[in-house]
């Protein structure tokens, strides 16, 4: 679990197996409190900007915005080189990723639990990142729970690669007080949404479309923080 403090960050995470993330393999990362994931150093910034952004960092970022979990709330992560996460993650791959064979030898978990926004302790946000990788290919997948509204706060949510080669934005961000990518997806999943990176796929989307669910659709996200109240990563 990462320390409690606001625009703070995990320490420097070992993954246990390589990720390859648009031509760059890393073998580390850090989970940053305001809701992204980087690679070389923690980054506090808690004011988004729009993706093109060429900027000179490799960022994943499920929900950019401005996060404290000081008051209420967790930030998990975990690794998983075996056992029935990775047989689970290898089982979603393949049904959104058909025909590649693939097999994951490495899934890693950021949660943010029930987390709220800054400055006002009590509003409660939960959202995921999970970084997969295996054979042949490398993907993430953003499940989102449920997003506080703020009147105070923009978010952007996707991913952005040094220069822009590579970039994407869930249709929502920088849209004004928007709580609602609990119910989008590209992978007819509500609240789920899943890239390929190892190569130069831009915004993969699932058979090139890019899908509003229906509420009634709505299934359970790879591992549930609403139900489970996120014990899976303590």
């Amino acid at each position: 679990m990462s320390s409690r403090s606001d625009d703070g960050s995990s320490p420097l995470i070992p993954l246990s197996r390589p990720f390859v993330y648009f031509g760059n393999t890393y073998q580390q990362i850090y989970v940053n409190h305001n809701g992204h994931l980087t690679f070389n150093q923690a980054w506090s910034s808690y004011i988004p900007y729009r993706f093109p952004a060429h900027s000179t960092i490799d960022l994943i970022a499920p929900f950019w915005t401005d996060l404290d979990n000081q008051g209420n709330g967790n930030i998990f992560y975990n690794q998983y080189i075996s056992g029935s996460v990775l047989q689970q993650a290898t089982q979603d791959i393949n049904q959104y990723f058909p025909n590649l064979g693939f097999s994951a030898n490495l899934v890693f978990i950021a949660t943010w639990d029930r987390v709220a926004y800054f400055p006002t302790s009590g509003t409660e946000t939960t959202f995921q990142v999970v970084l997969i990788s295996g054979v042949p290919s490398s993907f993430i997948l953003m499940n989102y729970g449920e997003i506080a509204p703020s009147q105070r706060s923009i978010q952007g949510a996707g991913y952005d690669t040094i220069d822009s080669t590579h970039h994407f934005s869930i249709p929502g961000s920088f849209q004004s007080n928007f709580t609602t990518f609990n119910y989008t997806s590209n992978v007819n999943v509500a609240g789920r949404w899943a890239f390929r990176t190892d190569h130069g796929s831009r915004g993969c989307t699932f058979n090139g479309e890019n899908n509003s669910i229906n509420t009634n659709h709505r299934s359970p996200i790879i591992l549930s923080c609403v139900k489970n109240n996120c014990s899976f990563l303590k």
